[in-house]
């Protein structure tokens, strides 16, 4: 055997780290970076280390923005074009309501790839870690406790054919929402991802948003909401949210039935974009966390990141989870002497687990229930988007609370709960006292009238549905983040 055959096979690291992405990356640099006796040996794999292309990760909500200056690792919106995001402006049948962080707080909105490529030079520039370019194939797991010792990975290059093994005493899989080794780790405990809908993403090319360095979040009758924000000088992303099954002709449906609802400064970027570009999809999916660490998981390796626990993108949160996760692991692992005894990891996993709550709560519910508002599919979720709207309309506490629950400023699930409800006692409201369309026989066409009291007993009548509505949309959302 060669020297460097002997050294392939020997090596062992403190922890393996699957996944290179937002997660990963950062795990990898703060677990470095902790001062310690003995500096840590990590090894941090990534099936390709090119810059990565989605259209999806390009949003970092102010929450998430503070937790990457507590990693040390705030340069890297620095020389990427990053662009401030000062808050969200939500459109509706033409009407802009204006929606600004608190305080003056900013997140940052970029090109997904640069900025995980600078999360990456981060890693490689960290003390003992290793970054290496290879495709993981399956976890390495002792043939009698089936505890994981680590995983095996062929590296990246014309004459590599072999399987390595990369040994350690702690694996911790980030390898994203199409994780491969998600059920493997998890067991009998593990969630099965929901798919609610799909993003179609393209690029636009000098548009003028309604609100400079603001998303603007257009509510689309007959489809899911349209996201858009600025991701660099020139280029402003939108994400069309399309309901399955995906239509044939998807160029069709934007051109004839979403883009006429969006603001008309964005209609002939978006018309030859459409020609121009290549449509790029991605799965909305959700998917609770469950705890890990238990009787029914893998002993020597947990999941972190999207490969755990999902939400939908439409509130930009999913990287502000990543971030507040890899903050509290990193302080919870800096107490750890050995990473191969896993009673210790596994107070550390529950501990971690319930630490993360209100952030992580408070994020997942909101994305999901703000979602089935945006995208009313039925008449009561109709009365309860036109009502969240008039609801931030009011102003003041109407728009701090939620938008400070939203940006990841107040991770506090308590106060979700209220507002959400008070925007259901709110659209009952406003279906009593705001004219609502009526069909005149006459003409056959809707006309808006303000409800008599006539109109009451119906109106109780639709009323109760639709704060039955509310609840079954919050109240399950609720209970996946108790339950687990």
């Amino acid at each position: 055997m060669s020297e460097h055959q002997h050294d392939m096979w020997s090596t062992h690291y403190d922890i393996v780290i699957v996944g290179a992405g937002v997660a990963g990356s950062a795990l990898a640099h703060a677990l470095a970076s902790v001062e310690r006796s003995k500096p840590l040996r990590i090894c941090l794999l990534e099936r390709s280390l090119a810059e990565p292309d989605r259209i999806v990760g390009e949003l970092l909500q102010p929450g998430g923005y503070e937790a990457l200056h507590k990693l040390g690792l705030e340069s890297c919106t620095e020389g990427i074009d990053a662009i401030p995001v000062q808050g969200y402006c939500v459109v509706l049948n033409g009407e802009n309501v204006h929606i600004p962080y608190p305080n003056g707080r900013e997140g940052r909105s970029f090109h997904h790839g640069r900025f995980i490529q600078a999360l990456r030079g981060k890693a490689k520039e960290a003390k003992g870690v290793e970054v290496v370019e290879a495709t993981v194939s399956d976890l390495i797991e002792c043939p009698l406790s089936g505890r994981v010792l680590g995983v095996r990975a062929t590296r990246k290059g014309e004459d590599s054919v072999q399987k390595e093994p990369f040994l350690a005493d702690l694996t911790i899989i980030a390898d994203g929402c199409f994780s491969n080794f998600r059920n493997s780790i998890m067991g009998k405990s593990g969630i099965k991802p929901e798919t609610k809908s799909h993003f179609v993403g393209l690029v636009l090319e000098d548009v003028q948003l309604p609100i400079d360095k603001h998303g603007t979040v257009c509510l689309v009758k007959g489809h899911g909401p349209v996201l858009m924000y600025q991701i660099g000088t020139h280029d402003t992303r939108i994400l069309m949210d399309v309901k399955a099954p995906l239509p044939s002709d998807l160029k069709s449906l934007i051109i004839e039935e979403i883009l006429p609802q969006l603001p008309s400064g964005v209609h002939l970027a978006l018309h030859r974009a459409v020609e121009k570009e290549r449509l790029r999809r991605m799965p909305n999916s959700f998917l609770p966390p469950s705890e890990q660490g238990g009787k029914y998981t893998k002993e020597g390796a947990f999941l972190l990141g999207d490969a755990w626990n999902m939400r939908h993108p439409l509130t930009g949160g999913g990287m502000t989870v990543a971030f507040n996760d890899v903050v509290i692991l990193r302080d919870l692992l800096t107490k750890v002497n050995d990473f191969n005894d896993w009673k210790e990891i596994s107070r550390l996993l529950h501990t971690w687990h319930w630490k993360r709550k209100p952030l992580s709560a408070t994020v997942n519910i909101l994305s999901v229930a703000l979602y089935d508002l945006f995208g009313a599919d039925d008449e009561n979720l109709e009365v309860l988007r036109v009502g969240c709207f008039k609801y931030f309309e009011r102003g003041g506490e109407c728009i701090n609370g939620p938008v400070s629950l939203l940006s990841a400023i107040t991770p506090d699930p308590a106060l979700l709960f209220r507002h959400f409800f008070a925007v259901a006692l709110y659209s009952i409201w406003v279906l009593f006292t705001h004219p609502q369309p009526r069909y005149i026989k006459s003409s056959g066409k809707p006309d808006m009238v303000v409800p008599s009291w006539e109109d009451y007993p119906f109106l109780i009548l639709r009323s109760i549905h639709v704060f039955w509505t509310a609840v079954i949309v919050f109240a399950p959302l609720m209970w996946t983040e108790i339950r687990y």
